[in-house]
Parts: structure tokens; sequence; C-alpha cells
């Protein structure tokens, strides 16, 4: 995990560490400009429509667009001599003489010519009518120049921040890719604890990285030898990928030749592999593919453009984890699990509640694994002091987002949409997903509380509604901070919140919140697990925070959150970094292997006629679900969406069956192993020890293979039955009327 700030630190300038100055202040103010970029579109809008509500005259026809800036007098002669001119042109004389095509149609009648002048004159008049009335207008109203001060300034910094995304967002890449290779904050399939973890690991990163410089180096000379004029822009995003690159280089060799003091001792060189970043292997293959056997050399530098390409998702996704930070330092969780548990819940059946709630915000998202990195620790923590099994919060947290990706609004599907128009709707991927949400999270409960040591239960209506209603008193406040922004948006900035706007609304929400919790009376809490009292809550809160490396260091108890507001943002903040940087990365790397898939044309070997539906649709569903245990959804979609898809048509699969299958597919990829991203995600929002110390705990506890091993267990006992029946029942039962 990154290296996280702490109250009270005194390391560094003004008591701040110097990762925080270099990387924390820079990645926040990128955000906060991000949200300027994406609000300043809506607030620009309103200023004009309020400056011509103020300042606009129907009765003169002075409108505030005129007045935006001073007029410019006009240069043509107001008051010209018209017979003078007349007998000019006639004579031949003046700019008509250098017309060759001015007797094509015979000698001019003079009194046309007049009319001519005369017209001329008349617009030349209507300019300086025009410019005085205006002159006046602005003297006569001293406040339209300093309210246009304020608008065009705005739309200055709008302008340029628009015209410059591109370059925020790799800026922002650099700084948290190189924060995340610094504190070893990288996705990998385990952690690096030995010495020949330590070894293997950075000889890895040295290469990958090598590759990575060799390839944006060589991208730099090509452009610098094409003779076509180069975007200035495009120029410098280059040479930031190259900066990156060669210090990651640098880095790893530096630790290859002074290595880590090792946490254990042992290992082997097998184990070791598995601690090499997943970006670390992308680059790896796709380099020697590309260099070596492709002539190619520059193709990973190209690839990289796939973040500039979409600039606007990957903005989004810096935005959705900072929310996810900023969440955890709120007691908004905590105070609305306050209001489900009167009713004595199981702790799987609250953990259902839960999820259905979370399929919300992971709609907006649009990927599970992006929900998982911003949430997936404050869950993991609500579920296991709800009295839930360790591992049980841990696999859960891994299938937090899943069951988001089907409803309205995801941008996945909005994608999907976009890319196959000719076969499928957003609506009718919405209006049929809402079947598969349903499916999954009863077949999720029930599967849950199958192998749950207490079974179903419920406390009595009388005994339950009185306390929801206690309960509900101090959520109150956040319902109505939430709501005004919301309603700011919508009829201040003319702006209702949906999957576009959602990354620019949501942060404004939590900075609220933020800012009330830490100036509220902290409440009394009401938070307890089923069958318990408050003092027997609070007392298995203490023991997780004794057992648990995650919540000595995030807060079990909701005390540090009594922070100031800039601690939390801080802290919010510098937990962002390390996330962004490691899974944005991941991304990049994951579209060069696209590239390198489509490429070689493997997709093209994909048999076109299976003569068998069922036959298609099994080798359909296991082929996506393996796209989905090595790619990450938005870079899936498009191979998926260009080489898959006219596959399965083609085999008489109904399109839009065949993306439900497919986002079905993608989630139990991600969960299963040997890659299972989202549990790679998982331990990176909640720490490498936390996830050992869960698994050794299991092990002490229990006996039982599944008990054992439930975190790897439950999301495929419930996501591969979904992904069978979602294959299959449509077909069979001739359901939707697809066949």
């Amino acid at each position: 995990m990154q290296s996280n700030p702490t109250p009270g630190a005194k390391s560094g300038f003004l008591n701040r560490t110097w990762s925080e100055w270099f990387s924390t202040l820079p990645i926040f103010l990128i955000l906060v400009l991000t949200l300027i970029i994406g609000t300043g579109e809506m607030i620009h809008g309103q200023l004009l429509r309020v400056g011509e509500h103020l300042y606009g005259d129907p009765a003169t026809g002075v409108q505030y667009s005129f007045l935006r800036a001073d007029p410019v007098a006009p240069k043509c002669e107001r008051h010209p001599d018209i017979e003078a001119q007349v007998q000019q042109q006639m004579a031949g004389g003046g700019a008509a003489s250098d017309d060759e095509f001015a007797d094509l149609f015979g000698p001019q009648d003079p009194a046309q010519v007049r009319q001519s002048l005369l017209a001329a004159q008349q617009v030349c008049e209507e300019k300086y009518q025009f410019y005085e009335n205006t002159q006046k207008y602005i003297d006569a109203h001293p406040g339209v120049k300093v309210f246009r001060a304020i608008e065009t300034g705005f739309f200055a910094i709008f302008h340029f921040g628009t015209e410059n995304r591109n370059l925020f967002l790799v800026i922002m890449v650099v700084i948290a890719a190189l924060t995340a290779t610094l504190n070893k904050h990288h996705i990998g399939l385990r952690p690096a604890v030995t010495r020949m973890d330590y070894l293997v690991h950075d000889a890895a990163m040295l290469l990958a990285n090598g590759f990575l410089s060799y390839s944006v180096i060589s991208y730099i000379k090509s452009l610098a030898n094409s003779g076509v004029a180069v975007d200035p822009n495009a120029l410098i995003i280059n040479y930031l990928w190259a900066t990156l690159f060669v210090a990651t280089t640098l880095i790893s060799l530096f630790r290859l030749i002074k290595p880590q003091v090792p946490k254990q001792e042992g290992g082997s060189f097998g184990l070791a592999l598995m601690a090499v970043p997943l970006y670390a292997w992308m680059a790896i293959i796709t380099g020697i593919a590309f260099i070596f056997f492709m002539d190619y050399s520059v193709g990973q530098a190209i690839y990289l453009g796939f973040l500039t390409d979409y600039v606007a998702i990957f903005l989004a996704l810096g935005l959705f984890i900072w929310v996810g930070m900023l969440l955890t330092q709120t007691r908004v969780m905590d105070l609305f699990l306050n209001i489900l548990r009167p009713w004595n819940f199981s702790p799987e059946t609250l953990t259902w509640l839960i999820l259905i709630g979370a399929s919300i915000p992971t709609a907006y998202t649009g990927a599970s694994g992006i929900f998982v990195v911003a949430a997936g620790a404050l869950i993991y923590k609500e579920v296991w002091n709800s009295g839930a099994r360790r591992q049980y919060a841990l696999a859960v947290s891994a299938m937090s987002g899943t069951l988001g990706m089907v409803i309205r609004p995801c941008l996945l599907v909005v994608l999907i949409a976009m890319l196959d128009s000719k076969h499928v709707t957003s609506d009718e991927l919405f209006d049929h997903g809402i079947y598969v949400f349903w499916f999954i999270s009863l077949f999720f409960l029930t599967v849950s509380l199958f192998f749950a040591e207490s079974k179903f239960r419920i406390n009595s209506p009388t005994v339950a509604i009185p306390g929801m209603v206690r309960a509900l008193g101090p959520v109150i406040p956040y319902v109505i901070i939430t709501a005004a922004v919301v309603l700011f948006y919508r009829y201040v900035l003319n702006t209702e919140m949906n999957e576009f706007t959602a990354p620019m609304i949501l942060p404004l929400i939590l900075l609220a919140i933020v800012l009330f919790d830490k100036i509220r009376r902290e409440p009394s809490s009401a938070a307890m697990a089923y069958g318990q009292t408050a003092d027997d809550h609070e007392k298995m809160v203490q023991e997780h925070a004794a057992s648990s490396p995650y919540l000595r260091t995030h807060d079990a108890h909701g005390k540090e959150r009594r922070t100031g507001f800039e601690a939390a943002i801080r802290f919010a903040t510098s937990e962002t970094v390390g996330h962004i940087g490691a899974l944005i990365i991941l991304m990049a790397l994951s579209a060069s292997v696209g590239g390198l898939v489509e490429k070689t044309e493997i997709v093209h070997l994909l048999p076109t006629h299976l003569n068998n539906v069922y036959i298609s649709l099994l080798f359909i569903a296991l082929l996506l679900a393996g796209i989905g245990m090595t790619t990450d959804p938005f870079g899936a979609v498009i191979l998926v969406a260009a080489s898959i898809a006219p596959v399965a048509y083609a085999n008489g699969i109904n399109p839009i069956h065949f993306w439900m299958i497919c986002l079905v597919a993608f989630e139990l990829g991600y969960v299963t192993p040997p890659v299972a991203l989202n549990h790679l995600l998982t331990r990176l929002s909640v720490g490498d020890e936390e996830v050992m110390a869960a698994d050794a705990e299991a092990k002490a506890k229990y006996t039982k293979f599944y008990y054992r091993y439930e975190r790897w267990l439950l999301p495929i006992m419930v996501l591969f039955p979904a992904l069978m029946v979602v294959t299959f029942a449509p077909y069979i039962f001739k359901m939707f009327g697809w066949y």
C-alpha cells in the first residue's frame, strides 16, 4: 500500500511530507482543475444567460454578446461623395477597373451604380450606429465591464483546460505512476516479501520499463523524422511518457543494485514470478513481440494513446477513485447501515442489501474494478464489522461492483451501444439487464445463506421500525446536502445528474459532506451486528482493529475522522494517488495487449460457424470470461465489438443476448484465478498485510475447505452458475422473443 500521511507528520516543508508536496498536492490540483473543466461549460452557459438577462436590451437591440468586448469603430467612409464615386466608376476608375469581368454584362447603368453605393453607405451607417449605441450603452452601464471580466476570465480558464485535458491526464498519470513505483503499489498476483521476490520483481520492472522507454523514444524520433508538423501538445505528452518510463527504469535499476531488506526469508523463483506487477508482464510480452518479431518498436507508445483517445473516461476514473477515498473520511456508510440494523438481519442479508446499494455508484463509474478500488475497503470494513466472516467480507469486496454492470446508467453499456449501434441500443440493454441484476443478486443471497453460520432472520416490525426512525435523524443532514448539490446543478446550472455528469457532481457532494462531518457534533452511534448490544458491537470492533493492519491505519472506530477538513482531504487524496497510478497504467498496457492481439489477427482464427447454437453459446461465454481475466472492461468491449460479436451473430446468437452474456462473463473473469483482477484490486484497496492476515486467520479458525478459501470460492460459485443460466436459459425457454 502507499505510505499515507499521518496526522502531525513533521517531515518536510510546513509540516508536510515531501511526497505530499510533490505527489498529493499536484494530483489534488489536477482533480480540482478537472472539476472546473467539467463544470465550466455549464457555468459559462449560465453566465451568458445571466449577462443577457442583466444587460440585454430588446428595445434597442443590444445583446450581451455585443458587450463581451469593447466595440471596434468601423473603417468605412460614413459620408462619402456619392456623385463623385458614380462618376469615378463610370469612367472606369477605382476598384472596378481591376475587375476583368466588370463589362461581362455590358456597360454599367449610372442609376444602378448610384443605388449600389447608396446601399453600401446605408450598411456603413448601420455599422456606425451599432458602434455608437453599443459604446453609449457600455458607458451608461459600467457594471457590464466588471461582469464581462468575470465571464470572459472564467471562459479563458475553462477553454484553456478543455484544450489541454490530454496533457493534464498524462501529467496526473506520470505523477501517480511514479508514486506507485516508489511505494511498490502496482498490482501483482502476490506481494514481494522475500529477497528472491525483490530480485525478480525489480529485474522484471527494469526490463518492462526499458521496453517502454525504448518504444516512446523511438516514437518521438519517428515523429521528428516524419516531415509532418506535430501538434505541440502531442509532442509534450510523448516527452512526459519518456520521462516517466526512463525514471521508472532508473528506479528499478537502483533497486536491483541495492535491493530492499526482505520481510521474510526463503522464497522461490516460481513464487517470485507472481510478485511481478501485471503491467510489467504486459509490457515485457508486448515489447518482445513488437520489437523483435514485428519490427514495430513504436507499438507500445502508439497504444498508450488509448488513454488520450478516451481522456474523459480516465479523468472520470480518477475522480471516482477520489470520491471513494473521500467517502472513507465520513460516517455516511455507518449511519445508513444504522437504518437497517434494527431489523436484526444476519450479516449475509445485510451484505446483500449493501451490494444492491453499491450497484448504483458502480453503474455511474461504468466498471466494477473502479468501484472496488474506490469503495472496496469501506465495504470490507462494514461487512466484517457487521459480524460476517473476514474471508466473506473480502469476497464481498471483490464482488461489490458486479451488480451495477448491467443497470442504468452504466457507462460501459452506453459504450457498447455506441460501438454496436447497428444491432443494439442502450435502452434495450438496460431493459433486459435489470432481469440479470435481480437474478444474480437473489442467487448471491441464496448461496450466502446456504453457507451462513446463522441462517436468515429478521426482527418484528414493531421492534425494527422505531429503531429505524431513530436512526433516520443523523442521516437527514447528509440527504439534504446531497439534494442541495443535485438541485443546484439541476436548476442553477441546468444540468441533470447522469452517467456523464456524475463524475463532476459526486466529488462536490462528498467534499460538502466531509466539510459537514468535520464541523458537526459527533452523533452517537447505534451501530451493532445482529443479536448484539451496542457494548458487544463496540468490543467486536475493537477486537477487529487489534487484529487488522488495515483498520489500525484507517480508523476502525471513526475517531480519526474527527481530524480537520484539510487533513481529511489530504489523506483521501494521498490514498487516491497510488490507486490512480496502479490502475490507469494497468489499463494502458492492457490496450497494448489488445493491440497485439489485433495485429497478430488471432481472432480471425476463430471459427465463424460452429453449426450448433449450444456449442456456440458455451464457446462464446468461456471465451469472453477468458478475455475478462486479462483485459480492462473498456478495452475488452472495444476488442469484442470489433472481432467476437460478428462471430456470435453469424452463429445465430441474438445481439442483446450476446452482450448480456458478455457483461456477466467479464465479471466472472474479474474474480477467477489465475489473474482475478477484482481480487487484486481489493488487495490494492485494503492492503497486502490485511489479506494475508485474513488468510492466516481463516486457516487457523476453520477446517472446512470452503471457509478457508471463501474469498475465492464464493464469487465463482455465484457468477459461474449465473453465467450458465444467462447463457442458456433465454435460448432453451425462448425468452424475450430472441429465438
